[in-house]
């Protein structure tokens, strides 16, 4: 490879990684402005997986927002529920419905609702009211894919905190005794759960030697770096067993006032602290 043509790849790389990171900024601000204007919590919760949504949608997912029950599309199951604002505002801006409907979040009769409910829209793929039990969904799903010779691939996000569950655990050992090769659980590990830290409340760490005892494939990285977890998405389709990525992130993340502080895990920011946050990310 020249020199100039080399140049040319690393520009085009800085330009793409450039716009997933504006992607990133915006979603963070929409959450802010979207739980201040509807009343709705968990936004600490919501922004430390901004980074890892916004590379599964625009890196690895195969998902088609025109055509979103395809057969062959990839599937994404949020099992930290209370993030669902999350999940709405990446499928917002990846086209799946308008941006200016995540201002119905959690009101009377809406589709998105706290917890993502029966009748969510379109791209979510799965009920999370109950913590914990979307990695035995997708278990249940990538076993069903592997024995019809398809090639849907299934990603799971969950928090720290509800590992806790004994639901999670049981899954584990049943994707490495199946060799789920299609499946991918990723850990978002902000260190912080509705009453206080994670590592205090349960002893997690460490928690990468104990995905891997289970029989999974682990990989361990920085959850807000969009390469990292780009080259680690990829590395999972390589394996021949599940794989768990534990990402390592901030609660809060993007927003100074609000990383790691646990208030946020429930706190509504005013007007005020939307457009303080809107500056920092760098759109005001």
């Amino acid at each position: 490879m020249t020199t100039a043509i080399l140049a040319i790849f690393i520009g085009l790389f800085l330009k793409h990684m450039t716009n997933l990171e504006s992607i990133a900024a915006n979603i963070r601000h929409t959450l802010c402005d979207v739980s201040c204007q509807t009343k709705t919590p968990h936004l600490g919760s919501c922004l430390s997986s901004v980074d890892i949504l916004t590379t599964l949608y625009w890196e690895i997912l195969n998902v088609n927002p025109d055509n979103p029950k395809s057969s062959e599309r990839d599937f994404f199951l949020l099992s930290k529920g209370h993030a669902a604002s999350a999940l709405y505002t990446t499928l917002a801006y990846r086209g799946f419905f308008k941006v200016d409907d995540l201002y119905q979040h959690g009101q009377t009769g809406s589709a998105f609702e706290e917890h993502p409910g029966i009748n969510a829209p379109l791209g979510v793929e799965s009920v999370s009211g109950s913590l914990g039990h979307a990695l035995s969904i997708a278990c249940g799903m990538a076993l069903s894919t592997k024995l019809n010779n398809k090639n849907n691939r299934f990603y799971v996000l969950m928090g720290d905190g509800e590992l806790n569950e004994g639901t999670i655990w049981e899954a584990a050992m049943f994707a490495a005794g199946k060799a789920l090769s299609n499946l991918v659980a990723i850990i978002d590990f902000n260190k912080l759960q509705g009453t206080g830290e994670s590592c205090d409340i349960m002893h997690l760490e460490p928690l990468e030697e104990k995905w891997r005892a289970f029989g999974w494939y682990t990989i361990r990285l920085d959850g807000h770096c969009l390469t990292s977890l780009s080259k680690a998405f990829n590395e999972a389709k390589q394996q021949n067993k599940p794989v768990c990525i534990v990402a390592d992130t901030i609660k809060g993340k993007g927003i100074s006032f609000m990383e790691n502080d646990n208030n946020w895990h429930y706190r509504i920011p005013k007007v005020e602290e939307v457009q303080l946050a809107k500056k920092e990310l760098g759109l005001a």
